[in-house]
């Protein structure tokens, strides 16, 4: 893979200190918006959501051997299973769960480590991954436009609110569609300041929690048998395990349009398995301080694509920016200061675009809805996934959406004839990936 720009700076250049601060701050106003937003709408507090985002970028560094520039933000796939967990077990039941998804990822590296990649192909491919895809998008749509119509203090439709969400949602694509650059990288941080100020005048905002808020304060974190014990139920491992799943084919498909934009095929050197261990160790790391799990953002990816700057050094600049932002209660303060209708505005098309990737996959790979395999497959996904369909075994055990819809689809994959050979699924792989390089 070679890339067709000669780079600024390389993945083990080192920048200058003016360099180095400003270019870091762009990866970080990249990934800000999408990765407060997590925390916000799962209840969980976003200065650890920071501090979890830059302490996981950093451990995937080190993981990686500083081979691979590449920024983990918060993952909008758990977001469901984290909500169906903490209905029933409280948050230390969605950390655990975090937890064993993380495991996943461990577990995942050392069969790729073994036995190659070829093997998660055969049971991930796209017309698994894609439908599933767009399960997890359109399964928080009712989350989106709840908090965008409806008053918090009455959960009642409010006009008011709707407004706001409305401008902040038209200002989000307004920068998506005619920004260029790095504008056009973090439309949702400027939809989010936008609508702020909008919902601002219109008295929707109450700063004197920020007035009352330290500049160094730490956050709320949330630690196993510090705050609470964990306590292990197959529920919670049943909701959240399957996640990693989609979450790690997601990664390959990162991986390989990164390989694309630096010049280097991340594959082979470090390896797959590397890379997703690294992912991994971020979902960990994230469990054990009460943040919600990470993932390899694709917005980083655009800023790389755009500055030519594939430095290792940037981005854990952004990272330790990133901790330093989470160890702020004014930051964290400001942060929670964000009227609901906001959030939910730039939900609407964050949410919408997470379903549309999913429809892109299953497009980019040609898959052939005329081929009744293919169309059994991703219909039935649909409609268990989105229909909230529930295996309900016991009182404390059942598998339901998402989970249930992913585990469905791999085992109608892996049983129904007419598979495609694993040649042709690595093949359009690669080929999809080098025609859709950030850009």
């Amino acid at each position: 893979m070679e890339n067709q720009t000669k780079a600024i700076l390389d993945v083990h250049d080192k920048p200058s200190p003016v360099q180095w601060l400003t270019l870091s701050l762009q990866h970080l106003f990249a990934m800000f918006g999408a990765t407060v937003l997590v925390p916000f709408l799962v209840g969980l507090h976003p200065g650890v959501a920071l501090v979890s985002s830059g302490l996981a970028t950093l451990a995937y560094l080190l993981v990686t051997k500083g081979q691979i520039p590449a920024y983990l933000g918060s993952s909008f796939a758990f977001i469901t299973p984290i909500l169906t967990v903490k209905a029933f077990g409280g948050p230390e039941a969605a950390m655990l769960g975090s937890f064993l998804a993380g495991l996943v990822y461990g577990v995942v590296a050392l069969f790729i480590k073994g036995f190659g990649f070829k093997w998660l192909m055969r049971v991930l491919p796209p017309v698994v991954v894609g439908p599933v895809i767009i399960v997890i998008g359109l399964g928080l749509a009712n989350v989106a436009v709840g908090m965008a119509m409806n008053d918090p203090a009455t959960e009642k439709y409010s006009l008011m609110h709707f407004t706001v969400a409305l401008f902040t949602l038209g200002v989000t694509i307004v920068c998506s569609i005619f920004f260029r650059g790095i504008l056009g990288i973090i439309p949702i941080l400027i939809g989010i300041i936008a609508g702020f100020t909008f919902a601002y005048f219109r008295g929707m905002v109450d700063f004197s929690k920020v007035a009352e808020a330290k500049w160094i304060q730490a956050p709320d974190f949330f630690v196993p048998f510090v705050n609470y014990t964990p306590d292990f139920t197959w529920s919670i491992a049943i909701i959240m395990m399957p996640v990693a799943a989609v979450t790690i084919a997601e990664h390959i498909g990162h991986q390989l349009v990164l390989s694309k934009v630096v010049g280097r095929n991340f594959i082979e050197k470090p390896g797959l398995h590397r890379s997703i261990l690294g992912d991994g160790m971020g979902v960990i790391i994230g469990s054990l301080i009460g943040g919600p799990p990470v993932t390899t953002y694709g917005e980083n990816i655009g800023v790389l694509a755009i500055t030519r700057v594939y430095s290792v050094f940037v981005i854990g600049g952004a990272a330790v920016t990133a901790i330093l932002f989470g160890f702020s209660g004014k930051v964290t303060a400001l942060i929670s200061t964000i009227p609901t209708a906001v959030m939910g505005g730039v939900s609407i098309l964050l949410f919408g675009i997470i379903a549309s990737s999913g429809l892109r996959m299953l497009i980019d790979n040609n898959i052939d809805f005329g081929n009744k395999r293919n169309l059994i497959i991703s219909s039935v996904i649909l409609v268990t996934g989105i229909g909230g369909a529930a295996l309900k075994i016991n009182a404390n055990f059942e598998i339901a959406g998402m989970a249930l819809a992913t585990l469905i689809g791999i085992v109608l994959n892996l049983v129904l004839p007419g598979q495609e050979d694993d040649k042709d699924l690595i093949n359009k792989m690669f080929k999809t990936n080098d025609n859709n390089t950030a850009a």
